[in-house]
């Protein structure tokens, strides 16, 4: 039998949740509502889901916090679009950050949002098979660095920090999340840029080198990320995933 995609929508507004929820169902979907945070945690104990949409401005726990949580347990690997009543730079850098794969600014059309759940969902399937997820709370060594995925800086050999901006921080996860897997321009730049990919261009080639520079990888003799010509970039260091030392 066909998999049916489960798509949950959390949004404290009724009438969204209901009038997503009827759309949704109409063009294929299974789907699931719920209210607040309270009602999304019940709702994932006894559901397995495929993506949750997740409104930002909500009573008790927003969708920013909700969005933290999830990241941090068992749903780390579930795909979130997040939903946000303005256009705030702010709000969409923070859900990023915090893991979520795309936004959407209210008022949105329904077929939009169609349109951009099927898009992530096509992306979290174009990961390839090994993946191996890294969580908060664990460092991920690999060379001469360890990466430290709570406060996401890089630690070298004797014990100097270096931090990373966020687009080097994603990029690095992506990374070290493949070991010794080739990627794609295309891949790299939705994995770690999403929705906003092709407005980007080749800014991957820009982000690698930024990378490489962090990693003070040589970029003729690269021993990190290596460029594969006419494929992408693989890194290739094992990588070993340690929990996070109190």
């Amino acid at each position: 039998m066909d998999h049916i995609d489960h798509v949950l929508i959390v949004d404290d507004d009724r009438e969204i949740r209901e009038l997503v929820a009827a759309y949704l169902a109409r063009n294929g979907l299974r789907v699931g509502v719920a209210a607040d945070g309270r009602h999304m945690r019940a709702f994932l104990e006894t559901n397995a889901v495929d993506l949750i949409v997740l409104d930002i401005m909500m009573p008790g726990d927003d969708g920013l916090v909700l969005c933290r949580e999830l990241r941090a347990g068992k749903h780390k690997a579930t795909p979130i679009l997040m939903l946000t009543a303005r256009n705030d730079e702010t709000d969409r850098i923070i859900g990023l950050e915090m893991g979520a794969d795309d936004y959407l600014v209210k008022p949105f059309a329904a077929r939009e949002l169609l349109a951009r759940i099927k898009a992530v969902l096509r992306r979290t399937r174009m990961l390839p098979p090994n993946l191996q997820i890294t969580e908060a709370g664990q460092r991920v060594r690999f060379g001469d660095w360890e990466l430290d995925t709570v406060g996401r800086y890089l630690v070298d050999k004797t014990g100097t920090t270096v931090t990373l901006s966020g687009a080097e921080y994603r990029l690095l996860r992506v990374f070290v999340d493949h070991p010794q897997r080739v990627l794609n321009r295309d891949q790299l730049l939705n994995l770690t840029q999403g929705r906003d990919a092709e407005l980007f261009d080749r800014s991957i080639d820009l982000l690698v080198s930024r990378l490489r520079q962090r990693l003070c990888d040589d970029a003729r003799e690269p021993a990190y990320i290596k460029t594969v010509r006419s494929e992408g970039y693989v890194f290739s260091m094992p990588v070993e995933i340690a929990e996070l030392r109190q």
